[in-house]
């Protein structure tokens, strides 16, 4: 059953995140910190895990669309929060949780979500992207893993999805080497 979405529940809870109900039972979710490319917060990164559980459970959301503010979609963590992973490993463990319950509650979530992919997305931001039900990417979207660029293997969201969006060697190519996927090559490779 869908109806009036309370967006002043979700703003409240998820304050990281921008809320908006386009139409009747439609959540739509907007990841925005537009000076930094959309770049994920720490607390933007916990709201991401979290909030889709509250949306499974809520009756009146039918469906949601997920997209980032402006120009791009996500350019992945904010340095900031990397910056606090290093240097301090409760921050590290809770970020890696984190990331493991945002593709769980993700994929968990019983309401169709669709990815409106524009610019860049990378990191959880990517995450989102792809693990929605369906992704639609723009002519200007850039796909990348940005793992390797930080010094660290690609993990959570990237070696559960490439593979099965584009097969185990095309998936370690850009793992690897954190080359981009235009949307023409995403397209190509997902076929």
């Amino acid at each position: 059953m869908t109806g009036a979405i309370n967006l002043e529940h979700y703003r409240e809870r998820f304050p990281s995140l921008e809320f908006a109900a386009p139409g009747d039972g439609v959540l739509e979710l907007v990841i925005a910190n537009e000076r930094r490319l959309n770049a994920t917060t720490e607390a933007m990164h916990g709201d991401l895990a979290r909030v889709w559980i509250a949306i499974d459970q809520d009756e009146s959301v039918g469906a949601v669309l997920v997209r980032g503010a402006g120009e791009h979609f996500s350019s992945g963590g904010d340095f900031a929060m990397i910056e606090r992973m290093i240097d301090d490993e409760a921050t590290l463990v809770r970020v890696w949780k984190e990331a493991s319950d945002l593709v769980y509650n993700l994929v968990s979530c019983s309401r169709p979500v669709v990815s409106a992919i524009r610019g860049t997305a990378v990191g959880a931001g990517l995450a989102v992207a792809l693990l929605a039900d369906v992704s639609v990417a723009g002519r200007n979207a850039r796909l990348l893993d940005g793992h390797t660029r930080l010094g660290v293997a690609a993990g959570d969201h990237a070696v559960l999805i490439w593979p099965l969006l584009c097969g185990l060697a095309k998936a370690r190519y850009y793992l690897l080497t954190s080359a981009s996927a235009s949307w023409q090559s995403a397209s190509r490779i997902a076929r």
